[in-house]
Formats: C-alpha cells, structure tokens, sequence
C-alpha cells in the first residue's frame, strides 16, 4: 500500500501541486515541485525496492520479515523524533510566539485529518476489507505527505515563510493525531472480525 502511495504521489503531486497554485494565481515552479518529489518520494521508493531485493537475495524472505524489519522499528521511530526536534528548533519561537496563528492551522488539519480517516475506514467496512487491509487503507489516505509539502514550501518561499511554517505545524499536529487514529483502530479491531461460529463452519 505505501508503494502503490508513493507510485501515486509521483503522478499526482506535482499536477495537483501546479493545479492548486494556479487556481491562486501564482507561478507553477514545476522545477522545484520535481526536485521535491524526486528526493522526497521517487529516491525513497527505488531505494526502499532495490534494498529490499538485495537482502531477500541474500539473507531470504524470512530473515528480512523476522529479524530486518525488527531491527528497522526503532530506527524509524528515532527518525521521527529526531525530525521533530528539528523542525521544532527551526520553528519553536515561531510556534510559541503565534499560539492563535497556530490553533488556526491546527483545527482544519485536525477535522481534515479525522474526517478522510473516518471516510475511509467506514467505506472500508461497507466493502468488507479484512483489518489488515482496512486500518492501513484509512491511515495512508488519511496522511497528509507533509514531509513533501516542507521541502517543497521552504523551496518556493523560504524557510521562514507562513506556508513552511504551515507545514511544520501540520507535522507537529499529524502525529498525535494519527497516534490516536491508530488506538482507534486497535479498538475497533473486532468490527472487521469474523464470528467464532463462522470460523468453525469454514
């Protein structure tokens, strides 16, 4: 499911990036769009693949599902905290200077965020997807790719721009929210469940 994301973030982002910034009247810099998709989703994506190939190659499918992976999950999160720290060193002052400014950004981030989740998840169930199809399904559709989005902001209007800072309060504000949108999923896990009487009769 990321692959098939990011695949689609290839095509979409810079066309409904151009798209967005015309129906504003701005210049489309289709420069710097390309750039921030080719480093931040196109460089991931072949690197993920080909990396993933190679250990398969060499160490098997079990060794890179039971013991790779493993080692990979407190990498990825150390990343993530390290990347908050960042942003918020470059944006702190900002941030605690503008709480008003910042509560504005933060409320339709927050029903925008909850509302695709919630969308995607019900649909989900209305189409019977397994749990394991659904809670990844509404997660991915319910990310908002602010990675790109920083990159590609502090490329078009600088660092200390509102639309940079925009985007890291979008980062600041998705993480907790997806946080409690996984504990929901994990709550609601048995929607997707199958009956026991069900299970026995198969």
């Amino acid at each position: 499911m990321v692959a098939i994301n990011s695949l689609t973030m290839l095509v979409l982002y810079g066309v409904l990036g151009g798209w967005l910034l015309g129906v504003n009247k701005m210049p489309v810099p289709w420069q710097a769009l390309l750039l921030s998709i080719g480093i931040y989703v196109a460089l991931p994506l072949v690197a993920g693949y080909f990396s993933r190939k190679w250990i398969i190659a060499h160490k098997g499918i079990d060794w890179f599902q039971d013991r790779f992976l493993h080692l990979l999950t407190p990498v990825s999160i150390i990343a993530l905290l390290g990347t908050l720290v960042l942003l918020f060193s470059f944006k702190g002052e900002t941030i605690l200077d503008n709480p008003l400014t910042i509560l504005r950004i933060a409320i339709p981030l927050f029903i925008q965020t909850v509302l695709i989740f919630s969308l995607t998840y019900f649909l989900a169930k209305l189409l019977k997807f397994s749990y394991e199809d659904a809670a990844p399904t509404a997660m991915i559709g319910a990310s908002n790719h602010f990675e790109v989005a920083i990159a590609t902001a502090t490329m078009l209007f600088g660092l200390s721009s509102g639309a940079a800072l925009a985007t890291v309060v979008g980062v600041l504000i998705e993480v907790p929210v997806m946080l409690m949108l996984v504990k929901i999923c994990l709550r609601t896990r048995p929607w997707f469940s199958r009956p026991a009487i069900a299970l026995g009769a198969a």
